[in-house]
């Protein structure tokens, strides 16, 4: 693939628009190229590694594109609709050449939500099923970074976000839609742009590609073999009862073995199970894999019991469908922690279920839990501002019985680096604040 790449960059002007981690994936690729490079940042900071290329940084970073004849934009750039078609033509991404130049088998995945652990499921799976198989993309791996190891039989899981799927102009072999919900509104012009750029994971697939896609995402001029998948409708992939239904086969859903939390999980093992069957796996070996895997930090991953109460972090959740997921996916939940950066979203569905249901505490951390203080019910339990995370594990201590969920239902960003560190610091205030009562 490196010789496509080659061709491509070869004497030619490139931006590298956004320093992040793809970026500088990018840029090590670029080295090797005879071409001229350029980086712009908002934020850029010049170190001694980047000083020889053209650098742009500040309020008009982006004023410096018209100059190149390639604009390799990395994920975390928002354009919005800013941009003229002729500027759009010559955008790309690591995504966007990894679908256009690799011959390898492609399995792309997306989703507003549960996109990371159908990714990594179905990797573990096929890797597990004696398959050689590497997962890159949204999970924290750029796209071409692992060009190198890919040999001809490599099967490539790559998980795709929004942002790197925005600008592409070719397909995967077999791409997923899980779900479209409300969300990234701070990145996108709208919810239709938002979910326009999603679609791209199928529109430039040919009828010899499949596409496994959320009923509710269904639409017209599908040129793909299209599976349909659903958790509460008829669907190729769907579940009924007890009862998992996978194309003409049928499972008993308690029968499955899994670390996985929620039914909603049930879901994503459907979808990774069909794409293994696909890769000509067998059943047997494709379940034992199911049983192996362990789920991802951040995701309904339990911290531990203290004081008798269960503590759960799932910082990764960003949308009030995956803060629902969470509290549904336990028989009981007496604290939910949530807020975060206020980008805008609808929270009317969250505010629904919490009015709804039985949970006794919430728990409402700035912007975005601020929002929608007033919309809660407090009759029925109790509701308290917390000005950061230290303050909401201290009042989740006084108050929570039996299980205390983060759940944030936003992003990280304003407060902190991103989700993980999100976690990784409720996680480290719990076994303080809490662990005198560990049992």
């Amino acid at each position: 693939m490196f010789s496509s790449l080659y061709d491509f960059f070869k004497n030619k002007r490139v931006l590298i628009l956004g320093l992040g981690r793809e970026g500088r994936s990018t840029l090590e690729i670029l080295k090797k190229i005879p071409c001229t490079i350029g980086i712009s940042d908002k934020n850029l900071t010049v170190t001694e590694d980047i000083k020889e290329y053209e650098l742009y940084s500040g309020e008009d970073y982006l004023d410096c594109i018209d100059n190149f004849d390639i604009i390799m934009k990395s994920p975390g750039i928002a354009l919005f609709n800013n941009v003229p078609e002729e500027t759009k033509a010559k955008i790309t991404s690591q995504t966007d050449l990894l679908l256009r130049y690799c011959k390898n088998r492609i399995i792309g995945i997306t989703g507003t939500k549960g996109k990371s652990t159908t990714s990594s499921l179905t990797c573990h799976i096929l890797k597990n099923c004696g398959l050689d198989a590497i997962l890159i993309g949204n999970i924290g791996i750029p796209p071409l970074q692992r060009i190198e190891d890919f040999k001809e039989d490599t099967v490539i899981v790559c998980e795709m976000s929004c942002h790197q799927l925005e600008y592409v102009k070719a397909s995967p072999d077999i791409a997923v839609l899980l779900n479209v919900f409300e969300e990234h509104l701070d990145h996108y012009a709208d919810f239709n742009a938002y979910k326009s750029a999603k679609e791209n994971i199928y529109r430039y697939q040919n009828e010899n590609d499949t596409l496994i896609i959320n009923k509710n995402n269904l639409k017209d001029g599908i040129k793909s073999k299209i599976v349909t998948a659903s958790l509460t409708d008829n669907a190729d992939i769907r579940l009924i009862e007890n009862r998992l239904i996978i194309g003409r086969k049928s499972f008993d859903a308690d029968r499955i073995k899994t670390r996985l939390i929620g039914r909603h999980n049930l879901y994503n093992i459907g979808i990774a199970v069909y794409i293994a069957e696909k890769m000509g796996c067998k059943d047997e070996d494709i379940f034992e894999a199911v049983s192996t895997f362990t789920g991802l930090t951040h995701r309904l991953e339990e911290i531990g019991v203290f004081g008798g109460v269960h503590y759960i972090n799932d910082s990764i959740s960003t949308c009030p469908s995956t803060a629902i997921a969470a509290v549904n996916a336990f028989d009981k939940t007496d604290t939910l922690i949530i807020g975060g950066m206020d980008r805008g979203i609808d929270y009317t569905e969250l505010v629904d279920f919490v009015n709804r249901s039985d949970i006794d505490n919430i728990i409402l951390l700035p912007d975005s839990g601020y929002r929608i203080f007033d919309r809660l019910d407090g009759s029925k339990r109790n509701i308290v501002k917390a000005s950061d995370m230290e303050e909401a594990v201290k009042t989740a201590k006084k108050v929570t019985k039996y299980r205390c969920i983060l759940s944030p239902a936003a992003a990280s960003y304003g407060f902190y680096k991103n989700f993980e560190e999100r976690g990784e610091h409720f996680r480290k205030l719990v076994k303080e604040i809490c662990c005198d009562e560990s049992r």
